[in-house]
């Protein structure tokens, strides 16, 4: 025998015909072939074996003698083993290796040729049983698969499917293999000799035999058990022994481990501190418990419902002195600006350390996303010194996600609202419910409807989840919310919560941000230091201007990790030197712009019947491209690049309103009654609503009639009515700054805007773009088309 390793453990056929694999010496454990089974690897030869398993997966699996040989040597192994594919490898906390090995052939050990690190042996397949079929065959077989099958039924382990699939294999031999591997009551000598015996129909003699043995053991203890069950009910019994043992126990002063698991869940109880009534009946379903036997159904559900009561901070709160300045602290270490929610925050802490028993607003953080509304929920918690626990809201449908399943319902927890409060272990910790506008409802219940009643100051005090089924004090809990948009949430649950808007970010915003926040994070986050990446202010500014258009930063942040990550490559292929990014560099690791800001406006707006509006939307401003053409016709007037009906109002309101003023526009009267319009909002596979771009129709349609183009570089918003007044409308920051991002530098807006001006933008943000103010259709043609001089209107005096 050679002790020299192989050159792969792939197997190898040799002259004489023989295959050379390698041996998997197994336990207590036999495969057949055409069976799957898995099994546990942890001597250090076989991992070695498995380990060195390349395309080809093949193996000889082959028993031990003697299974209790640590590190048997070829001559404890049986002579007749079965050549295997490894189908699956999983690697176990303990370094063990699980596999999952399918049977495809018997085999029988010719010799060994490697011992070391792992066995390889040349093997050659046993004869192959004959295709042949007989009378005498399909007999014996019909014999196996008709008591197999009795087995199956009568047995309490074994799967009824294994009646069905007996009942369908044909072949003998597979039939006898499956039989065999499929029987818990053989030993491994029995499967071992089953493995050996050469001719189907000598196996399945042999199966048969142990077949018939257990059926006549099954039948034996099938009577013993109806004997047993005749002289004594087995409840009485139990019961009359275990009392017995009670009685006995106690003047021995032993305890039993139920008696021991009472007395600890009364221990609980009584340091929970919990209200009286709960207390009450805390210890009504301890007395119950008392009297149930371990064995019994309800008994882990009854020990599980007490210990849920008994862990629940009832009377335990944070008990953390809040400190004003050091919350300020805080909330400007975490977030840049937001100084309006900041302010928000800042004033309920001040009443909070006045009034400590003050209940807990419900604030509800609206913006788009990347804004900050989460992480501001974790500055929240962190300035109060309290747990924070976030409650994902998003696709949530049954109602007993947040109130809990009856106690009677398999499986029963509470909700989320108590399951956190648990994972908290305070009673006053700060609960993010995230993402609250994307509830959804369908026949288990409406969530939404469910949150009525915890996020109410009023009546959360008492809050009873469904599997508690006592009141819990949830009033001393800082609920906060996030939502994209308000339009899917219920009015009712609206209605108790106080609205604080996150708008997007100006540019400027974003660079500090950038600066001070994502690029440290990222370059921390992706293995490298500041002293081998520097941004500097224009590459940054490159990449909010030209590689996002967002509200938020989230997308700022992903593209600056891109670049880190580059950086990361550089410095393992051993480029060391400091990379200071620039335009080529950031064309190079991210490719082309993305957003032309300075050109996209410039090259759409160069014709009449072009402008610019500025749109809402829940991620955001946006800017808003109306176009509109002429053409020969009979009046007609087309709307497209699916409209809602607000938008096609505000359309006809506006062409309205030219039509009646034709004459001091400079048109015939009848103007319309040779031409079709056709109004048309780009990127048409988006929905779009709403009247505030009913301004931007009007100055189109006058620009189109006209011949005049809109100046270059405006935007504009507002609703129209017939007589031409300007009204207000809302997003006034997110649309200023989309505006500001997309390099508008005229911005015309309602009169009675200004006052948001005013209050949400900053003068660092209006720096750079005029804002130009109208109350009337004329105030901003007058604006948008600086060319056009509209006749003044006639005076029509009563005679």
């Amino acid at each position: 025998m050679s002790n020299e390793p192989v050159g792969s453990n792939a197997p190898i056929a040799t002259k004489s015909g023989l295959r050379r694999v390698a041996v998997l010496p197994v336990r207590d454990t036999v495969l057949f072939p055409h069976a799957v089974l898995p099994l546990t690897v942890g001597r250090e030869s076989s991992i070695q074996l498995i380990e060195s398993l390349a395309e080809d997966r093949t193996i000889a699996v082959v028993a031990q003698v003697d299974p209790r040989q640590d590190a048997p040597a070829t001559a404890d192994m049986h002579k007749v083993g079965t050549l295997a594919t490894v189908h699956k490898i999983v690697k176990m906390p303990n370094q063990s290796r699980f596999v999952f090995t399918e049977g495809v052939d018997r085999v029988r050990v010719v010799r060994y040729v490697q011992t070391e690190p792992f066995m390889v042996a040349e093997v050659e397949p046993l004869e192959a049983d004959g295709t042949e079929t007989s009378e005498s065959l399909e007999a014996q077989a019909r014999v196996v698969v008709s008591q197999f099958q009795q087995i199956v039924t009568e047995s309490g382990t074994l799967s009824d499917e294994l009646r069905t699939i007996a009942a369908n294999i044909e072949d003998a031999g597979r039939l006898v293999d499956f039989v065999a591997s499929s029987l818990p009551f053989l030993t491994t000598d029995d499967k071992q000799k089953l493995l050996e015996t050469p001719g189907v129909a000598a196996r399945l003699e042999l199966v048969n035999t142990h077949l018939a043995k257990e059926i006549e053991v099954q039948q034996l203890r099938n009577k013993i058990q109806s004997e047993v069950q005749d002289q004594v009910q087995q409840s009485q019994r139990d019961y009359y022994l275990r009392e017995q043992m009670k009685a006995i126990q106690k003047e021995l002063g032993d305890q039993d481990e139920g008696q021991r698991e009472v007395d600890e869940l009364r221990k609980k109880i009584d340091d929970a501190n919990m209200p009286e009534d709960v207390k009450k009946e805390a210890l009504k379903e301890l007395a119950r418990l008392g009297r149930m036997s371990p064995m019994a159904a309800d008994y882990s559900l009854t020990r599980n419902y007490i210990e849920w009561l008994a862990v629940l901070p009832w009377a335990k709160s944070s008990g953390v002195k809040i400190d004003i300045s050091k919350a300020k602290e805080t909330l400007d270490e975490d977030h840049y600006e937001l100084k309006k929610v900041k302010d928000r925050i800042l004033d309920y802490l001040s009443v909070l350390e006045l009034k400590p028993d003050m209940k807990g607003p419900i604030l509800c953080f609206v913006g788009p996303p990347g804004v900050g509304k989460t992480s501001l929920g974790r500055s929240i918690a962190r300035a109060l010194g309290r747990k924070f626990q976030r409650v994902a809201l998003g696709g949530m449908h049954d109602e007993a996600e947040i109130r809990g399943h009856r106690r009677t319902y398999i499986g029963a927890l509470p909700g989320q609202i108590i399951q956190s409060i648990r994972r908290a272990e305070t009673n006053d910790p700060v609960i993010m419910l995230d993402e609250i506008d994307k509830l959804g409802r369908d026949f288990r219940g409406d969530p939404a409807s469910a949150l009525l009643e915890t996020l109410d100051p009023e009546q959360n005090n008492t809050f009873r989840d469904n599997y508690l089924d006592v009141p819990f004090d949830l009033s001393k809990v800082l609920f906060i919310c996030t939502a994209n948009m308000l339009d899917t949430v219920p009015a009712p649950l609206l209605d108790r919560m106080e609205i604080i808007p996150l708008q997007g970010y100006s540019e400027e915003e974003k660079l500090h941000i950038a600066n001070r926040y994502l690029i440290p994070r990222q370059i921390k986050a992706n293995g490298i230091t500041e002293e081998q990446i520097e941004f500097p202010e224009a590459a940054t500014r490159q990449v909010i201007r030209h590689y996002t258009r967002e509200a938020g930063v989230r997308k700022l942040e992903q593209v600056i990790g891109t670049v880190c990550r580059k950086e990361a490559r550089r410095v393992v292929e051993g480029q060391t030197e400091k990379l200071v990014v620039t335009k080529e560099i950031l064309k190079d690791f991210l490719g082309n712009i993305v957003v032309r800001v300075d050109t996209e406006i410039a090259d759409r707006v160069n014709r009449p019947g072009v402008a610019v509006g500025l749109a809402w939307t829940p991620a955001g401003g946006d800017i808003l491209f109306i176009e509109a053409n002429k053409m020969k016709g009979k009046g007609g007037f087309a709307i497209t690049g699916q409209i809602g009906e607000v938008m096609q109002e505000s359309m006809q309101a506006a062409l309205t309103w030219v039509r009646s003023n034709a004459e001091r526009l400079g048109l015939e009267q009848d103007f319309t009654k040779d031409l079709d319009l056709h109004i048309h909002v780009p990127a048409g596979a988006i929905p779009k609503d709403g009247p505030s771009a009913g301004v931007t129709m009007a100055s189109v349609l006058v620009s189109l009639l006209t011949e005049t183009k809109v100046l270059p570089l405006t935007a504009m918003t507002g609703e129209i009515t017939l007589s031409g007044n300007v009204l207000p409308v809302g997003g006034i920051k997110e649309k200023f700054l989309a505006a500001r991002r997309a390099g508008v530098k005229q911005v015309i807006l309602p009169a009675e805007n200004r006052q948001d001006v005013e209050e949400d933008l900053t003068p660092e943000q209006i720096n750079g773009v005029q804002i130009h103010y109208a109350k009337h259709i004329e105030d901003v043609l007058a604006v948008a088309l600086p060319q056009f001089k509209p006749q003044p209107m006639a005076v029509v005096s009563a005679a």
